[in-house]
């Protein structure tokens, strides 16, 4: 069952019997949001031409059929709107990953990342059905919530179309324009020399509907802060985002669409105050040097774009894609500076090119079945350059010369095919089972495949209640993209040179995944649901920042168990809408198996004998939030809310490696925003961590852990916006 974060005044019906348990986030937008972020009614198109009406209601079936091909079908789904977007504090000036950690088992982490129900990176983004290619990026968010007209996570026992990443589908329905003229302009910024000014306009002609935006992003919070700064230092960020939807319908069952996007954001590493180096490297007779004074910055590019043709005529839907996504990773490093504290600094340039294309497919056989079908097939080449300094050591490995640079280059192609078939069987009309299976097989820095059953039972004997459970077998490469290139046999006899020289190639991971839930709606007012998890992995995926350069590592452990329970419930009536989510879960694994050469010779030793807890397990995490909005009075057309985030700390070293964890935290939220009709105007008021509470995400401790990472400090924002058209 699907249950949706509210973006009304009363509580979200729940969708078909297939669909499955999740989130009600409830948070009213704004009045005057504007119209153009979602598609209009049939009765709001223009009454004076027929053909446009009849136009709009294809568009709106045409949706509607492209929807139906990929359903949640016996996943735990969570949804989010455009106007629920808006009405969170921050809105769409937000990055996208603080959006999503609103959602249910949604654990905060570093460098803007963010883990599903304790899985790493295991995430897959699909824009209108169409599958976003991995790319190489790490700080950066590649996508605006500008863009989103909804937004569903998909998480749990996947029915068989979704693959190769399974922790999350982050399905992404674009805005289209459809019918509605007009566009925004704003203006965003505040506390952390913060300035956003952004544009958004969408539009339809005739038989073709289209959709813009674009923003710049300054400020001087670009990474989290190292030492807990509210100002740190050397940590400016400059970033460019574009985005295009354009669709074309070519007659009552057929569509044309293309999706494009771009973004250029460069970052300065943040610096910690008052250190120096310890003396035991030296060049040219230099051995001090201010860690105020490093400069290191890193370059994330990425541009994507995706034609589509839908067909839609009874009893058969189809919709064929072809994509392509271009990112590019470059890191400068200080390189004095980085030889006088590491004994190295590496220049890092990454680049990884994937063209691919998708196909799926729904049949209607009578009423009892509906068979669902898909092929995809991708091409990803991916190239690394790197120049390593480093100082020559004696057998004592202490320096023995002034440093010297060694280039590497290397390049990998990796080719994917999968194929998927299943049923959605109405055995009852209160029971439906959804079974199939879909085949993996990769060929990159490995050759492995794998045929995965799915299988899900959805029962709803009523409005009131829906219930199901699900099993699922994955195959999950790991990400070709971030796979080291770099030799290690090159950096022998330097300050360079690992402890352990130890690489095995990453592994393809396998899991059995187990998923049970329901979800209770107890009256028009409130919805509560409750869902479980459990993972058995072998050669189970995690990813560590090993080095300078601010580029993840994949690396395997031969075994992982995980598991969990999420907890959430919504209450929306009048004015009043409320929502609160909890999970507790855990996660570990045994035995280190690939990319050993990161890892101290202790640490591997320990784990491979012992279970230890996953650096970004999280036991309890939790969010919430309220909203309320001022319908009469002089007050008329002001909206109040505010949002929580708690965690209860990842994970640290202790007396063994993760066996500590970081302290609590809580950061509370809050937004004021008010909308003047004659101008058409919309000012919003946002503080961020009202209580200034400062705390640690990351201490720099732990498996794979490289630098310490703080929650943001107080912020106070303020943005205009302006609707046209």
């Amino acid at each position: 069952m699907r249950h949706v974060l509210l973006a009304g005044y009363s509580l979200a019906a729940l969708v078909a019997v297939h669909a499955t348990p999740g989130l009600a986030q409830v948070a009213s937008p704004p009045p005057g949001t504007p119209a153009a972020d979602t598609p209009p009614s049939v009765a709001s198109a223009p009454t004076d031409s027929a053909a446009n009406q009849d136009i709009l209601v294809t568009g709106k079936r045409l949706d509607d059929a492209r929807a139906h091909i990929q359903p949640s079908l016996g996943a735990t789904s969570y949804e989010m709107t455009s106007a629920t977007i808006q009405a969170l504090p921050g809105g769409e000036n937000q990055q996208f990953n603080q959006i999503l950690l609103q959602l249910p088992g949604v654990v905060q982490d570093g460098f803007g990342q963010f883990h599903v129900r304790d899985d790493h990176n295991g995430l897959q983004y699909r824009i209108n059905g169409t599958i976003l290619p991995e790319g190489l990026a790490v700080f950066g968010q590649t996508l605006s919530p500008r863009l989103v007209s909804k937004l569903d996570l998909l998480t749990g026992a996947l029915p068989a179309q979704y693959g190769l990443r399974s922790a999350g589908i982050i399905d992404i329905t674009t805005k289209s324009g459809l019918f509605q003229n007009g566009g925004t302009v704003s203006l965003y910024g505040g506390s952390h020399d913060t300035i956003e000014p952004s544009f958004t306009y969408g539009g339809s002609t005739g038989r073709t509907n289209y959709f813009v935006s674009g923003d710049y992003r300054h400020d001087s919070l670009g990474i989290e802060s190292v030492d807990g700064r509210s100002n740190p230092v050397h940590d400016n960020t400059d970033q460019y985002q574009g985005f295009a939807y354009v669709d074309h319908i070519l007659n009552d069952n057929d569509r044309i669409s293309f999706v494009g996007g771009y973004s250029n954001q460069w970052f300065q590493i943040p610096n910690p105050i008052g250190a120096q180096p310890d003396g035991t490297s030296s060049v040219g007779g230099q051995t001090a040097f201010p860690s105020e004074r490093l400069n290191e910055r890193q370059l994330e590019r990425t541009g994507f774009g995706q034609v589509s043709f839908l067909h839609d005529e009874e009893p058969l839907t189809v919709q064929a894609s072809l994509f392509a996504r271009y990112s590019s990773l470059r890191y400068r490093p200080d390189i004095l500076g980085e030889l006088l504290y590491n004994g190295q600094a590496q220049a890092a340039f990454k680049q990884d090119f994937t063209i691919g294309g998708q196909l799926d497919g729904v049949y209607h056989v009578g009423a009892a079945h509906t068979l669902r079908g898909g092929l995809l097939l991708t091409r990803d080449r991916s190239t690394s350059d790197t120049t390593t300094h480093v100082f020559p050591v004696d057998d004592t490995g202490d320096q023995a010369g002034e440093p010297i640079a060694i280039d590497d280059h290397g390049g990998k192609t990796a080719v994917t095919v999968s194929g998927y078939l299943q049923d959605e069987w109405k055995l009852a009309p209160t029971l439906t089972l959804n079974y199939g299976a879909r085949y993996d097989h990769y060929d990159g820095y490995r050759t492995e495949s794998q045929l995965s059953p799915r299988a899900s039972l959805v029962w709803q004997p009523d409005t009131r209640f829906t219930g199901h459970i699900g099993y699922a077998r994955y195959f999950v490469p790991p990400p070709f993209e971030n796979v080291a290139l770099a030799s290690v046999a090159a950096l022998q006899g330097t300050s360079g040179a690992p402890a352990v020289s130890t690489d095995t190639t990453p592994f393809a991971e396998r899991q059995h995944y187990f998923d049970a839930g329901f979800q209770m709606k107890s009256s028009a007012y409130f919805t509560w649901g409750i869902d479980a998890y459990y993972r058995i992995s072998k050669n189970l995926i995690d990813e560590g920042q090993f080095g300078a350069p601010i580029i993840l590592t994949p690396f395997n452990y031969a075994s992982g168990r995980l598991g969990g329970i999420e907890a959430n419930a919504s209450y929306a009536r009048g004015p009043w809408s409320v929502y609160a989510n909890f999970a507790a879960a855990k996660a570990k694994g045994r035995d280190i198996v690939s990319s050993q050469f990161s890892f101290s010779a202790d640490d591997l030793a320990y784990i491979a004998n012992h279970y230890i807890y996953l650096d970004h397990d999280q036991t309890f995490t939790g969010s919430g939030g309220a909203s309320y909005a001022v319908k009469s009075g002089v007050l008329a057309g002001t909206s109040l809310g505010g949002s929580l985030l708690y965690g209860s700390g990842l994970r640290t070293d202790g007396t063994v490696p993760n066996g500590a964890k970081l302290s609590p935290y809580a950061q509370v939220n809050l937004t004021a925003s008010h909308h003047f009709a004659g101008p058409n105007v919309d000012v919003r008021f946002d503080v961020i961590n009202v209580a200034d509470h400062k705390y640690e995400i990351r201490d720099g401790g732990g498996v794979g852990v490289g630098a310490p990472q703080y929650g943001p400090r107080r912020g106070v924002f303020v943005g205009v916006t302006k609707a046209f058209g």
